[in-house]
């Protein structure tokens, strides 16, 4: 397999747990009317339940990878997020839906967790940096296509039909992924399943102050970005009024954060991950200080355009600052890489999804909890950079290890 066609295939990979949240945002009104969902903030749940088994399962199938192999672990998730898929498509009540939901997550977390561990089994340093952009750049252009696709699937029958839908790209991610990728985990690093070993990855894992710190700081602006989702069509759609057109508007962003992605990728390998990825988040942190200081001082709601130009600026800083803090992260760790994996991607699903989960359920029918709910996790993400890198910003210290 080539460089272009690993890139393309790690990031549909990846790209399937995107597609399990954004293709249904244009059908959550009618997903709640259908299984009598009576308050409009509870529709959210859809999308919390999903990230929550998503984000548990992550501590699973990294020591299962480390142990048994890549391919394997990851072909048995595809395989649970296809069928709790299909099986939404005949729930008959929204607990049912919520149950199979979480299944999903669970199935999807192999996606995430052994995709990642799969990029460090063969790249590091500012190399994986450049290779998880152009993963990144390739994944996003999901949420643009996404929405719209759903609305489209909508058009030709109701809600259950955008699962069956999403169970069949996965079909087709996995066939592709079943016959093309090889085993990419070293014999080296092979590592006993077994209580104390996946312990003692873990223990790795949360005593190196960079990878803990980068972790934490992710969590927080991951949440800001699951409470944008969680809230996207009440602030499109009630606030604003957009229709049909919420997923042109929402595609819109999402183009800004790709095209973030490929500059990235030009760049990291000039200026490296730090100077980037923190210039972005003292960024990210400006942008939203102002955007904040309007949305309170301004008029109610904000003008549409003013808002969509706020949010693309911020989430073009996003761009920079997501595959940069996850390289830093995975750097130090490639010895138990899956391990490392696991417990990065459970803390920050989990720990975002909650934090994203407060976001969206503040929402008072305005913009301003998402828009305050940015500009804070902001500020707690830049103190956890600034605790990992001992006070000092834009310098490289610790080197990789295979």
């Amino acid at each position: 397999m080539g460089r272009t066609e690993f890139i393309a295939l790690a990031a549909m990979l990846m790209a399937l747990n995107a597609l399990a949240i954004d293709i249904m945002l244009p059908g959550l009104q009618e997903i709640g009317a259908s299984l009598g969902v009576e308050n409009e903030n509870h529709r959210q749940y859809v999308i919390s339940t999903y990230l929550l088994g998503f984000g548990i399962a992550q501590l699973l199938y990294g020591p299962i990878s480390d142990r048994f192999g890549r391919r394997k672990p990851m072909l048995f998730g595809l395989a649970i997020y296809i069928v709790s898929a299909l099986a939404v498509v005949f729930v008959p009540s929204f607990s049912g839906l919520l149950v199979l939901r979480f299944i999903q997550g669970i199935g999807s977390a192999a996606t995430r967790v052994i995709t990642i561990s799969i990029v460090r089994d063969i790249y590091g340093g500012r190399q994986m940096a450049e290779v998880m952009s152009l993963i990144m750049m390739v994944f996003m252009v999901v949420p643009v296509i996404a929405p719209g696709t759903g609305q489209i699937v909508l058009f030709f029958g109701n809600w259950h039909l955008i699962f069956a839908f999403m169970a069949g790209i996965a079909a087709v991610v996995t066939a592709w992924m079943y016959f093309r990728l090889p085993e990419t985990l070293h014999p080296d690093d092979i590592r006993p399943f077994t209580a104390r070993s996946v312990l003692g990855g873990f223990k790795i894992v949360l005593t190196n102050r960079v990878a803990l710190c980068y972790t934490l700081s992710s969590t927080f602006i991951f949440g800001a970005l699951f409470g944008f989702i969680n809230s996207a069509e009440q602030v499109y759609k009630g606030i604003y009024g957009l229709g049909a057109w919420f997923a042109a508007a929402f595609a819109g962003v999402a183009l800004f954060m790709a095209f973030s992605s490929f500059i990235n990728a030009k760049l990291v390998g000039r200026f490296g991950m730090r100077k980037l990825s923190h210039g972005s988040l003292l960024g990210f942190i400006a942008i939203t200080f102002v955007w904040l200081l309007v949305q309170v001082l301004g008029p109610e709601p904000m003008p549409f355009a003013i808002f969509i130009v706020f949010f693309a600026l911020a989430m073009f800083q996003f761009g920079w600052i997501g595959s940069n803090f996850n390289s830093l992260a995975m750097e130090p760790l490639g010895h138990v890489a899956g391990t490392a994996s696991s417990v990065i991607g459970f803390m920050g699903t989990v720990g975002g999804s909650l934090i994203g989960a407060a976001i969206g359920q503040a929402f008072d029918g305005t913009a301003l909890p998402m828009v305050a709910g940015f500009f804070v996790v902001s500020i707690i993400g830049l103190i956890f950079v600034l605790i990992g890198e001992k006070g000092v910003l834009f310098q490289a210290h610790n080197k990789p290890t295979r």
